[in-house]
């Protein structure tokens, strides 16, 4: 017990000060959060007979806390607005089979208006969940940044969980609720969309208090294509289908588009006629063209949208924009420097007595250096999990 006791310790140290080394929340923030993490690992490695068996307890306990270390840490780095994004996305993706709208042959946009009202569904029972799991009150909701990643990344863990079925089978918690939902569809989970995106009530909707309904709303209106991050996506993804279409890229441009449905390898293999080798082909091809769009033609607005811009140094925190500076040379030092008064090319050029093309290469350079930074910290291997 008392070895437990000391990795725990050890486990909310680490938690701490890596939130404080790669946030810019407060240190009671950091350590509230570190010290939910740390209870929750503990609740995992007490319960589970296979983590118990397995004699390496701590190893277990180091390994889940790193793993959930790493997904916070992401979430916070992609910001409000991308965070909920990359999480609707990834839900999505994985419910997408699941949810088959009543009539038969119907639209594919019927069937994503309706993973869009299971998901609101969704997202407040892991509301519910989180806040029962962590011993929070029944009126909690995130207030920082650090605070919603942390919520974000639970609710990617809750609704991947392994739930155990007949006969030795399991399935992921967001598929069973998927399938319910699709085949039954009771009253007391339909929500009134219009209603919510008035922000009133009925007597009708007893199941549904004001603050729900206002977390509704509030997740509509991230989604909602009017919005600032919303109109910055389409315009990246018009553009960036325009540069493809430029320079004869159509089957990659046709790809993408695919991509953007969330369809499977096989299901876009099936559509464009490929063999997975062509597939995996084409697909090398579009990085590299979506690679040369984000980091040289269009970098200002691929690097906005992500509010990576350099109004907020690239997107890094503190530690990492230092890491960036002890990375390069004088001459880049100098070209971030410019770079950030506004400078354009030309002026650059003339100033570092270079070629346009040859400050446009540092510069895509530069900005390959600070992705790599910004992506390092969730990209960590060996992490495992027992949920």
């Amino acid at each position: 017990m008392g070895e437990i006791c000391q990795v725990g310790e050890e486990i909310l140290q680490l938690l701490l000060d890596e939130f404080q080394q790669s946030t810019r929340a407060s240190r009671q923030n950091c350590l509230e959060v570190a010290e939910r993490i740390r209870q929750e690992v503990d609740r995992i490695c007490t319960e589970s007979k296979r983590i118990q068996a397995s004699g390496e307890v701590g190893k277990w306990a180091k390994n889940l806390a790193l793993h959930r270390l790493r997904r916070c840490i992401h979430y916070y780095q992609l910001r409000s607005q991308e965070g909920r994004v990359e999480l609707h996305s990834t839900l999505s993706a994985i419910v997408y089979r699941y949810i088959t709208p009543p009539q038969i042959q119907s639209s594919y946009q019927a069937r994503l208006n309706l993973i869009e009202d299971f998901l609101q569904q969704f997202y407040l029972e892991t509301l519910n969940a989180f806040r029962r799991e962590a011993e929070l009150p029944s009126t909690y909701s995130p207030r920082t940044l650090l605070e919603l990643a942390e919520y974000m990344a639970f609710t990617e863990r809750y609704g991947k969980r392994r739930i155990p079925l007949s006969g030795g089978r399991s399935q992921q918690l967001i598929i069973l609720r998927a399938q319910t939902f699709s085949q039954q569809q009771p009253k007391e989970t339909s929500v009134d969309i219009d209603q919510a995106a008035e922000g009133t009530t009925t007597d009708s909707d007893k199941t549904w208090n004001d603050g729900s309904i206002q977390q509704v709303r509030e997740a509509m209106v991230a989604q909602d294509p009017g919005n600032d991050i919303g109109s910055l996506r389409q315009v990246v993804i018009e553009e960036l289908m325009a540069y493809l279409e430029e320079r004869q890229q159509q089957d990659c441009a046709d790809y993408f588009a695919l991509r953007l449905q969330d369809l499977s390898t096989g299901e876009i293999e099936s559509i464009l006629g490929l063999t997975p080798r062509e597939r995996d082909y084409l697909q090398q091809r579009f990085k590299y063209h979506l690679l040369k769009f984000a980091m040289g033609h269009r970098w200002e607005l691929v690097h906005q949208w992500l509010e990576a811009d350099l109004e907020q140094n690239l997107g890094l925190t503190p530690t990492e924009w230092e890491a960036l500076h002890q990375q390069i040379d004088p001459e880049q030092k100098n070209l971030l420097k410019l770079k950030q008064q506004g400078i354009s090319d030309e002026a650059i050029a003339k100033t570092l007595g270079r070629k346009v093309n040859q400050v446009k290469k540092k510069w895509y350079k530069l900005l390959e250096l600070a992705w790599e930074l910004r992506n390092r910290s969730g990209s960590g291997a060996g992490s495992s999990s027992d949920e």
